[in-house]
This record gives structure tokens, sequence and C-alpha cells, in this order.
């Protein structure tokens, strides 16, 4: 395939790709993927380990099904996770696993078809790409000068891509009927919520494997179309911003892709979607996590509210463990937040790392059977050094090393 893609296979579209779905191979590594990335049962209340414990008939089964034509996938189970700062909540389909494996070898066989046309502008959900690259991208734009932002927004994304629209695209590149039937029924996949059961006529549910990939897909044209007007987009996923030299350019950006959004049967969500001149103060946007304001960027408020929410509940004053135990997870809440938001602004840390040791001082107070929170004495009975002979990672330190190494 790899050969195949460097060299081009006649008229772009490929023809023959179930066998390479359903190659034993394929379905063992599939396997494998699905087992490192989580524990979720479907609607068939199959575990993981209840599907490894009869691996090889199961994969073979599955093999056999997709080679004859029999394989039809079960019901998504429908789930809930809330929204960070809403009362909405998000919904989750979960396949089963075997429909999880059959989806992860169908994804390891297309996804280098499609890898081949994406252009640079998308880094959500592809291979070598990340959060960290679409940021990257953002900060050299705002330094050469696209200062003024279309901070925008789709509205229920993943819950709107329009079946017909999407099949179409996919066979531009795929004409192998049963790769088409097999895609298609997944779209069309029974979902399972509570009692409640029905087939949907258009998303593609988040929790599915195969949906950000075909998220992608849909949305391929929308960048091409805006690179090849001369916008710069930064686009993860369903999040995306337009970064422009001035107002005039902007709004022309903002008409463009509204239109764009519009043929893709989608819609902008208005309250979320507007234009920011980075260069009036005060004013700024936000974009994976990150608050961009007056030259710099800072954790958004909902994500330090996340972050501190996690500290809040490991730091309770009546926990039963040791200091040395408490010190030990923060650290390692420390060190994955810090990994990602190390590029936030330097007054960004030292206050959290304050506000951490305060928690601390105060399960110290209360096992010397002191009520209340930490007073200026205890930064002398406690001080920094003592949490810090405790292993405790400190934010600040981390960032003063991290300048010093660049």
């Amino acid at each position: 395939m790899l050969e195949a893609l460097d060299k081009g296979v006649k008229g772009g579209v490929w023809f023959s790709l179930i066998d390479k779905v359903y190659r034993p191979r394929v379905l063992a590594a599939a396997w494998q993927h699905v087992k490192r990335k989580g524990q979720a049962v479907g609607s068939d209340q199959q575990s993981v380990q209840q599907f490894e414990s009869k691996l090889e008939p199961n994969l073979a089964k599955l093999e056999t099904e997709l080679r004859t034509g029999n394989y039809e996938p079960r019901p998504i189970r429908r789930t809930y996770i809330p929204k960070p700062e809403s009362k909405e909540k998000r919904p989750l389909g979960i396949p089963a696993v075997r429909d999880r494996v059959v989806q992860t070898a169908l994804k390891m066989v297309i996804e280098p078809i499609f890898e081949k046309q994406f252009i640079d502008t998308s880094f959500g959900f592809r291979p070598g790409k990340g959060c960290k690259d679409a940021l990257k991208r953002v900060e050299q734009l705002l330094k050469a000068g696209y200062t003024w932002v279309v901070d925008a927004d789709l509205r229920s994304y993943f819950e709107s891509i329009g079946h017909k629209r999407l099949m179409a695209d996919v066979r531009q590149r795929i004409a192998d009927q049963r790769v088409l039937d097999l895609i298609e029924s997944f779209l069309k996949q029974q979902i399972l919520d509570q009692m409640q059961s029905w087939t949907p006529e258009a998303g593609s549910p988040q929790g599915a494997v195969i949906s950000p990939l075909l998220s992608n897909i849909y949305l391929h044209e929308m960048d091409k179309a805006m690179k090849m007007a001369g916008y710069e987009m930064v686009r993860y996923a369903d999040d995306f911003i337009i970064l422009c030299k001035s107002r005039q350019e902007a709004e022309a950006a903002l008409s463009q892709v509204t239109k764009l959004v519009e043929q893709r049967e989608l819609i902008l969500h208005s309250d979320k979607t507007s234009l920011v001149d980075t260069c009036q103060a005060d004013e700024g946007f936000e974009f994976l996590g990150y608050r961009f304001e007056n030259g710099t960027r800072r954790p958004r408020k909902k994500s330090l509210k996340r972050f501190k929410d996690t500290i809040r509940s490991k730091t309770r004053r009546s926990n039963g463990r040791s200091m040395a135990q408490i010190v030990a997870d923060v650290s390692r809440t420390n060190k994955g937040w810090f990994e990602y938001f190390k590029h936030s602004h330097r007054t960004t840390f030292k206050p959290l790392d304050g506000w951490i040791r305060r928690r601390f001082r105060s399960i110290l107070r209360g096992y010397d059977k002191q009520k209340g929170i930490s007073r200026g004495w205890d930064n002398r009975r406690w001080p920094n050094q003592y949490f810090g002979d405790l292993g405790y990672f400190s934010l600040y330190d981390a960032h003063c090393a991290l300048l010093q190494s660049s």
C-alpha cells in the first residue's frame, strides 16, 4: 500500500481493500490497539478481558464474517459525560469490543489513503500531529503579524455530519463497495440509550474509533478551499481559528468559511463565533485549552478550574494518607499538566505552587489537630523545602529550568 501510495493508483481511486481489512495480521494488530485504549463495554456488555479470553476464535470469527460479507456491527451504547463549565452533557457512543477491533482494522487500511491528501492546516487526530503542533503554528502566525482572529465554533459537529455527503467524499478515493458498505454500516449503527433505540440519520458518534478520521474527511474540502483562498486557518478536529492581518481580511474570511460550513450542512455557533483584534488590550481568544491575550498565552479559566478541581480531590484534609503519598500523587498531576501548559506566561506557575503548598500545610495542621487553613507561622514550620524534600514537583522550578535550557 505504501508503495502504491507513492506511485499512485489508477485515477487515484482504490478498488480492492476489504481483503486487507480482514487479514489476520491486521485484525491482530487492531486488537492490540483496542486492548491498550480502554476497558469500556458496549451494548453487548462484553468486556475486553472476556473478548481476550477467547481471542483466537473471536478474531477468526470476525475474519470469516468480513470475508463472507456477513459482518454486522452491534448497537452502540450511548452514555454521557459532563461538559466543563456547563449543565449540558456531551453524548458518547461506545461500540462493542468486536466492533472497535473492526473499526481499528478499517482505519489502519484507509487512513494512509486520506492522509496523503490532507493538508497542513489540520492537526487533530492525525499521525505525527497534535495540539502542540497546532499551538506552535498559532504562535508563529501571531508573531508574523496575523493579529486579527476569526474565532469560530461549529455547533454539534459530530452529530451533524451528513451521511450522503460524507460517503460521496469517501467515494472520491475508495471504490471497493464492501469497504463503502462497511463504513456506511458504522454510520447507521443502531444507538441504544437505556431503554430507547434508534438509527441515526446524520452524525458519526464520538467514541467510535473511525469517527475522528471520518470527521477529518468531512472537513477536508473546507480546509482545501480556505487554503486556496489564501487564508491561514488552524484546525484541530471541529475547533478552528483563522488568523488574518486586518479586520477587512478577517471579515472576508468569516464570510467565506460561513458559506463553506453551510455547504457541508453544518452551522457556526453564532454566540461563540467572533472577530478578535489581539492588539487591543484585554481582547483575546481561546484555543485548545489556552487563552491568547496581550501577546501572551495562559491556561484558560476552564483549564485552570479543571486542574484545581483535580488537586482539591487529592488534597482533602481527611484522606488517610501520609504527606509523602499526597505529594507524590499531586506531583504526578503537576508533571502531566506542566507538560501541556509549560509554554504559558511565566506568571502562571508561582501562584499555583503557592496555592498547592497552602493545601499541603492545611493538611499538616489537621494532623496536629489544628483547625482552619494554613497561616503565616505554618510557612516557617513547613517551608517550601520541606515539600521539595518529599519530592514535590514545583511548576515554577520546572518552568525556570525550561527557560534556562532554552
